[in-house]
């Protein structure tokens, strides 16, 4: 595939408020310590919105609010990719718990923060974008299947695209069943052709191979990284923002699905 522009990182999670900040713990200047993440209310969003926005909303606007500071482009005019495993399984907790437990009608908030593509939507009120959007879920393979999406997209158009890949825990009785270490969120904005923009600057190519074992985080680091890496699908994205980070080149190979896994080859502008 044509290699993609890197050219805006963002990223939220414990104890890794911002890319800056994750640059230098997985580079080692700075040592990882966990801390919860502050209070998150997306400036952009009207008032009625900031108050319905659920936590992986605004984890996921944090991202992407981020990736999209510095750069020379309007975000109305950036189309976008939102990719997570689960969503927000509190949300989901909550739907059903009105229905099948208290026998209640629905909240609309509820309502319209369960569907997948809710924080698309917000994403386009806060900006006032009108860009084509896609909400995927591909469950510990969607972070390759964001990747893919934006490949595809660029492919067809010269219009950058941000992607945003967010995961965040459930609640105790679906946590049980499905157990996400976070929150995490990260995004990236992503351009056919170089652009003027502040650092880093990096280029992706993208390839389909065989499973394998996925990269870990380089030996060295804290391992509670490697167990964040591990478990949230979203967060399959630090060794690639290592590789970013370190300045080098090489390969990063990220799940996918059962007989395929995405190679991500890092080289620099």
């Amino acid at each position: 595939m044509t290699p993609l522009h890197l050219i805006g990182v963002g990223l939220v999670a414990p104890g890794l408020p911002d890319w800056e900040s994750t640059g230098a713990v997985l580079t080692g200047r700075r040592p990882y310590v966990a801390a919860p993440i502050p209070p998150l209310a997306p400036a952009a969003l009207p008032s009625n919105e900031r108050r319905r926005a659920t936590l992986g909303t605004r984890l996921a606007l944090a991202a992407a609010e981020q990736a999209c500071a510095g750069l020379a482009l309007d975000p109305r005019e950036l189309s976008s990719v939102f990719t997570a495993s689960e969503s927000d399984l509190g949300i989901i907790d909550r739907l059903c718990t009105d229905i099948f437990g208290r026998h209640i009608p629905v909240s609309p908030t509820v309502f319209h923060n369960s569907v997948h593509n809710a924080v698309a939507g917000y994403w386009s009120i806060a900006h006032g974008c009108r860009q084509a959007s896609t909400s995927l879920s591909a469950w510990d393979g969607s972070l390759a299947a964001g990747l893919l999406e934006c490949a595809a997209q660029l492919a067809d158009t010269d219009r950058p695209v941000l992607l945003v890949a967010y995961d965040l825990p459930g609640p105790a009785l679906l946590d049980s069943h499905r157990h996400l270490e976070g929150p995490f969120a990260c995004a990236l904005v992503l351009s056919a052709a170089a652009l003027g923009a502040a650092q880093p600057v990096a280029t992706l190519a993208l390839d389909l191979t065989t499973p394998g074992v996925p990269d870990p985080l380089p030996p060295g680091l804290d391992p509670a990284l490697e167990v964040l890496r591990v478990g949230n699908p979203a967060a399959r994205v630090l060794p690639l923002l290592y590789r970013i980070a370190a300045g080098g080149e090489g390969t990063v190979r990220l799940p996918y699905l059962e007989d395929l896994d995405l190679l991500v080859r890092v080289g620099r502008q």
